[in-house]
């Protein structure tokens, strides 16, 4: 049985501290729904109401876009292992990029990553938690380095490219912010 909740409380959190992926979704309002799995060390539930993730250089950039024009967003964690727990977050978000005034604040909770290309900060207004009796049991065999080797290879000028030729807009051809 589903149970909602006002906040994230101390079990939610150690949950999803113990997840080795998240997925998000966001929506502008038409067009695709989109959603992301996520992992590396790239988020943090930073209290009750408030959860930030950093967003890494990729082959899109759609969470970006969807917010510059509905910052509705929901996160789901679900568990592969013992414990059978879906966790999900809902609320809003907006994106900070490394030029901006809180990037610095923000980002000293998270892990330094070549190819940081926002900060999302997350306002949560309902957590629920469901059974997860269906998902499978999957064994966690480790991080992929792909990604860090990809950025570590390209300069500044080369990401910045990459951000305005290949991110700058989403499926739907909405703008991202081409600096991120």
């Amino acid at each position: 049985m589903a149970k909602q909740f006002d906040c994230i409380e101390d079990n939610h959190a150690r949950f999803i501290a113990e997840q080795h992926i998240f997925f998000t979704a966001t929506a502008a309002p038409t067009g695709r729904v989109n959603l992301s799995p996520k992992g590396m060390d790239a988020l943090r539930v930073l209290g009750p109401d408030r959860i930030i993730w950093l967003n890494l250089t990729g082959s899109g950039n759609e969470t970006a876009g969807h917010l510059l024009e509905s910052p509705r967003v929901t996160l789901m964690w679900c568990s592969f292992t013992k414990r059978p727990m879906i966790l999900r977050a809902y609320g809003t978000a907006r994106a900070v990029y490394p030029g901006d005034a809180d990037w610095p604040g923000l980002s000293q909770h998270l892990p330094d990553h070549r190819g940081a290309r926002q900060i999302f900060d997350m306002s949560v207004d309902m957590v629920q938690t469901s059974c997860g009796y269906a998902v499978p049991f999957m064994a966690y065999e480790g991080e992929r380095d792909t990604l860090e080797h990809w950025a570590a290879s390209k300069s500044d000028a080369q990401l910045t490219e990459h951000w305005q030729t290949r991110n700058a807009t989403t499926l739907d051809g909405r703008p991202t912010r081409s600096d991120g």
